[in-house]
């Protein structure tokens, strides 16, 4: 036996113990795992028919269609994080799972070490939670592995309710922002459509004009009456100067004729004159106007909008939707006992017949 072993001391060493060291760990202290896994699918209301503001904000937050990709990634990235796993380890206390002293060493929190810090923990937290995404049918595949059936389980739900309220979180930021965005407007909108009539209702008041075209027909129909009655008074001066010439009516007549010219001159002036005229104020009347009737059209706009966004409020942006629920595993999968058993003799056995070789080689480049 002494001189088999100094024969064939590579092989020992480099087959037999680790081979014998794999079966004593994987047949009699290896700590039973449980895996609990749950499909989930990210998907978001696909409001492609958004429009105006509210289309182009959603656009821009990435929420407003089709695109589950970044959702997904981010529900995946939390999931993995150190937040979930502190606010795991609140609730379940995970630590005190992970560490129990039924575990065996080498799968026990902390393991051979002492390093109990929380980066430790992590590092640990990453190598028991796994999610996976089928890219072609976006299904994300949730894996928790732990020493329970029931800690798996309870593990795998609240991962689950965290990525629900993770998501629930985005469509309240977005929901808020869509609406405050959307009211700054209306704001906007509402305190130039007040500039704008307090403006016109200044400038009516200033220059005593209201509407300039209707006033300035009034005020030629005056100038027409005048005309006509001028009319009648020169016909009735020439007449009577060619009947009686010394007739002392022919001088109020003349005076009452020259009057009537002085009236229309004036009335006509108050419709056609460079300043002051109803022709000169309505330039200014119409350019208030116009930006009046532009203010309340944008504030019309602006409410609209505010309406679509108020409605969009009300729809889930984003939502998980739970395909398979976490099992609570009956029966415990890992670790591979018989598996990693063979795994670890069939590398054994490569390593030794490398090492073999190349001991060979060297003695006989020696000799």
């Amino acid at each position: 036996m002494k001189l088999w072993l100094r024969r064939h001391w590579l092989f020992v060493v480099m087959v037999l113990v680790p081979t014998l060291s794999a079966v004593v760990y994987y047949g009699l202290i290896a700590s039973d795992a449980y895996v609990s896994e749950s499909r989930f699918l990210v998907r978001n209301s696909q409001q492609q028919s958004s429009s105006g503001l509210v289309g182009a904000l959603l656009q821009g937050t990435g929420l407003g269609g089709g695109h589950t990709g970044d959702e997904a990634s981010s529900v995946h990235d939390y999931i993995l994080s150190r937040d979930a796993l502190k606010e795991l380890d609140e609730k379940l206390d995970l630590r005190k799972s992970f560490s129990n002293p039924d575990i065996d060493l080498l799968d026990r929190f902390p393991g051979l070490g002492l390093n109990r810090s929380f980066e430790k923990f992590y590092l640990y937290y990453g190598k028991h939670v796994g999610i996976e995404s089928d890219s072609g049918s976006s299904i994300s595949v949730l894996t928790v592995r732990a020493f329970t059936a029931e800690d798996a389980y309870k593990i795998n739900r609240a991962l689950l309710d965290i990525s629900e309220r993770l998501v629930n979180t985005l469509n309240d930021r977005s929901r808020r922002d869509l609406i405050d965005f959307a009211e700054h407007e209306v704001k906007i909108a509402s305190d130039k459509a007040k500039d704008a009539a307090v403006a016109l209702f200044t400038y009516r008041n200033s220059h005593e004009v209201f509407e300039p075209d209707k006033q300035a027909m009034v005020q030629l129909e005056a100038v027409s009456k005048i005309q006509q009655e001028l009319v009648a008074t020169e016909t009735e001066l020439a007449q009577i100067k060619k009947l009686s010439p010394d007739n002392p009516q022919i001088g109020a007549l003349t005076n009452r004729a020259d009057a009537l010219r002085n009236a229309i001159a004036s009335e006509a002036s108050k419709v056609t004159s460079a300043n002051g005229s109803f022709s000169a104020r309505a330039t200014d009347f119409e350019r208030l106007t116009l930006d009046l009737q532009f203010a309340d059209k944008q504030l019309g706009i602006a409410l609209a909008e505010l309406e679509s966004a108020r409605a969009e409020a009300l729809q889930k942006q984003i939502y998980i939707e739970t395909l398979v629920q976490p099992n609570l595993p009956d029966k415990a999968m890992q670790p591979k006992r018989i598996r990693s058993m063979f795994t670890v003799l069939i590398l054994s056995l490569v390593g030794w017949a490398i090492a073999s070789i190349m001991i060979a080689s060297v003695r006989e480049h020696a000799d």
